[in-house]
């Protein structure tokens, strides 16, 4: 497999908070560009502190990060960086109430000093790459608790940043909002090649991304990719008593009064190769 450019970078990253709680612990993590990963780790192992670390809303005591090239630490504008590299979605989608969908979604292009027309036509598109061309009118509590979360996502991808940052994004959802939430993740990723980052507390979520970092008392415990869940099946089943008989040898006499016999070598094979 290419390797794809580093786009994400932290070095020994230490954040200590005053009365000295060390959220993190000399943590590095290196993601590649295009990468859709997951962070995941108890409460209190610092996962929010690394996600405001790497969209600049926070300083670390110690430690270097560089996202897309630039050094943090050496940066003097900030909030011009955040408008332009990170899109950042929360667990709250924090929408104005009083502007539309479209218009929350034109907020961020107005920062950056887009004009009227080009921030319309923008934003219509990122509705329409949402799912909600139909609601752009709606304010926020005319929508559905799905339907202000993938405004957000459209927010976040106004001023097109390289990095995507999401902070338990279907923590507040049910289960079908949540689904369709990472699907736009998980498209997005795949169609446009944008970096994803998602902390989430919950494995479903981190089992749709293609790789997660646990992290625990401030540190990368275990870094891992995602295993296609069919192969993940496979391996339950070979690990399964009628599994082992399978790959051991002789198909087994339930089997054989099935009239399965033709189809039990390959499947042996696949078993043993594993």
């Amino acid at each position: 497999m290419i390797e794809s450019p580093t786009l994400v970078q932290t070095s020994d990253l230490t954040k200590v908070y005053p009365g000295g709680v060390r959220a993190l612990d000399g943590l590095s993590l290196t993601i590649g560009q295009g990468e859709l990963v997951a962070v995941m780790g108890p409460s209190g192992s610092g996962k929010s502190t690394l996600l405001n670390l790497l969209a600049a809303l926070d300083r670390p005591t110690s430690g270097e990060v560089v996202i897309a090239g630039e050094r943090l630490s050496t940066l003097r504008d900030l909030d011009r960086f955040r408008s332009r590299t990170v899109g950042l979605v929360f667990q709250l989608h924090n929408l104005i109430p009083t502007l539309d969908a479209r218009e929350n979604i034109e907020v961020p292009m107005v920062g950056i000093g887009l004009r009227r027309q080009a921030r319309r036509k923008r934003a219509s598109e990122l509705l329409a790459r949402v799912g909600l061309s139909a609601r752009g009118k709606h304010r926020p509590a005319e929508l559905s608790g799905g339907e202000r979360q993938r405004v957000a996502i459209a927010r976040a991808l106004a001023n097109q940043p390289a990095l995507l940052l999401a902070d338990e994004p279907t923590g507040n959802l049910d289960s079908v909002s949540g689904a369709e939430v990472m699907a736009i993740f998980r498209a997005l990723n795949r169609e446009e090649r944008m970096t994803v980052l998602v902390v989430t507390h919950d494995p479903a979520v981190a089992r749709a991304t293609d790789r997660i970092a646990t992290l625990q008392d401030g540190r990368v415990i275990r870094d891992e990719r995602v295993e296609d869940p069919y192969l993940a099946d496979l391996r339950e089943f070979k690990a399964s008593g009628l599994g082992k008989a399978l790959a051991a040898g002789p198909v087994p006499p339930p089997l054989q009064a099935l009239g399965l016999e033709a189809m039990m070598p390959s499947l042996s094979r696949i078993l043993v190769n594993l």
